[in-house]
């Protein structure tokens, strides 16, 4: 796994960024007096901080971003990292802050002049832009440096900075998952990474075809008869609280040709993000293990590859869900939602839980909707719906509610079984979200989120360089200890 940055709390001391030999980070803002980290740092620099804020440049920026000062004068640091920072800043402009910080990091430490700025969301956002991928790489870029943060009253944040080493931790997880190539991340290899979280104080159980097959899942092994790779379903469970768990319920298509409907070559090679929602589950478990919640939740993951053989579902077969729906299959690249029926069903039926969310790469037609920046979120409950879009907004993660109807139910209605797995073009984000929605029982409350336009981007996303997010973790977090926490 990539590590992080390492983050260390320090009290807050003047002197010490006179001789930091690295990456000196100081705030300030045009409209307030210069801070006493800021005010030391104008001392040495001979003015040069104060012509710095004074600037139309510096003027320009918006809160959170920062300008760099090269090999400052009187200081031994390389660079002088100058943040606009108002004098009560919001959470927003926090999250920048931390977002420059990160940006910016490389081998050298950091030394981050907080005082009186709360480390937290400063530190999460920092470790959490500071990542890149090298695993593949047969000389990967030397390790990221350590981050020292200054602060008031360093030890009394001691705990809520180890929360977001841990979230930040979980979210790189994600990211790994997700950017890691289809032959080294099989349904296999992904269950046997799984079993290791063991560790963490997780309770791991994985299932083979034959204990699937005994529960009548049929959908779901439809999915990955045409592979080599056997397809698992891998249950992580937390239980940090009594009473029913939340079920948080990913799709881990390890790669997804399309099966029969073969997808076109052009741009196939990024199937391999196509179980960036058991990613997310998985990193949010490990997320929820390591802090501690006081909750109980399940998380369960089906893995499966979609190849086409001579083995292989066709379009025009029928299959049976372990709810005992028959399922016409129109097309096989519309696989995500077969694995989902039947992991839905069996999360609901064992653990019979007080709320079900999925999270699944499952529509192209979502990115036609929201592009990469928001994420679809459908549900039969308006209350979680509410309560996720603020938790999505409170962590900088985007989503957007779309709707549920009866109205589109026509689109899957199949000539000869109950339902078929896809509805055409027209509304398809929607009618995916339909056809899961048969897979709830009645009155359980339900959040499906589609994932195809964040979870993998080929530009900067809200907290991360282009490649895997890890959207999701954050949000999924946020949302438990608003909603599913005992306090």
């Amino acid at each position: 796994m990539t590590s992080i940055a390492r983050a260390i709390l320090q009290e807050f001391d003047l002197t010490t960024l006179d001789t930091h030999p690295g990456r000196v980070v100081i705030f300030a803002d045009p409209a307030s007096p210069l801070p006493r980290a800021a005010k030391r740092a104008d001392k040495l620099t001979k003015g040069a901080v104060a012509r710095a804020v004074a600037s139309d440049a510096f003027s320009k920026l918006k809160p959170g971003d920062g300008m760099m000062l090269g090999w400052p004068s009187g200081l031994q640091a390389q660079t002088l990292h100058l943040i606009r920072m108002p004098a009560r800043p919001e959470a927003k402009a926090l999250r920048a802050a931390g977002l420059s910080i990160g940006k910016a990091h490389g081998p050298q430490a950091a030394l981050v002049c907080a005082d009186a700025l709360p480390i937290a969301p400063l530190a999460q956002a920092a470790l959490l832009r500071a990542y890149h991928y090298e695993a593949q790489k047969s000389e990967p870029k030397p390790p990221f440096g350590a981050i020292t943060f200054m602060a008031r009253a360093a030890e009394s944040q001691s705990t809520a900075l180890a929360e977001a080493e841990a979230l930040a931790r979980a979210t790189h997880l994600t990211r790994d998952l997700v950017n890691a190539p289809a032959n080294i991340l099989t349904t296999t290899s992904f269950a046997a990474q799984i079993e290791e979280m063991q560790d963490l104080g997780l309770k791991v159980e994985i299932l083979d075809e034959a204990a699937m097959e005994a529960l009548g899942m049929g959908a779901l092994l439809a999915v990955g008869q045409g592979s080599e790779s056997p397809s698992k379903l891998a249950i992580l469970h937390w239980q940090g609280a009594e009473g029913p768990p939340l079920a948080i319920i990913g799709k881990g298509v390890v790669f997804d040709t399309g099966g029969i409907s073969l997808k076109p070559a052009l741009g196939m090679e990024e199937m391999t993000m196509d179980m960036g929602g058991a990613a997310v589950t998985v990193g949010l478990m490990q997320a929820l293990a390591e802090r501690g919640a006081r909750a109980n939740v399940v998380g369960l993951v089906g893995l499966v590859e979609n190849m086409p053989d001579g083995r292989a579902q066709r379009p025009g077969d029928v299959v049976q869900s372990m709810k005992g729906d028959r399922i016409e299959v129109i097309n096989t690249d519309a696989e995500g939602r077969l694995v989902l029926a039947d992991v839905l069903w069996y999360a609901q039926t064992r653990f019979a839980p007080r709320a079900v969310i999925n999270l699944a790469t499952l529509t192209g037609a979502i990115i036609i909707a929201l592009g990469h920046d928001k994420a679809g979120v459908f549900a039969n409950d308006d209350a979680l719906a509410a309560a996720f879009l603020q938790a999505a907004a409170d962590m900088g993660e985007g989503a957007w509610r779309m709707p549920l109807d009866p109205c589109y139910e026509p689109l899957i209605k199949s000539r000869i079984a109950d339902v078929k797995n896809s509805g055409g073009r027209p509304a398809g984000s929607i009618t995916a979200a339909q056809f899961l929605q048969r897979f709830i029982q009645p009155g359980m409350p339900w959040m499906h989120l589609d994932i195809a336009g964040v979870a993998l981007t080929k530009t900067d996303s809200a907290h991360a360089p282009k490649g895997a997010s890890g959207w999701g973790v954050l949000s999924l977090d946020a949302l438990i200890r608003a909603k599913f926490e005992s306090r």
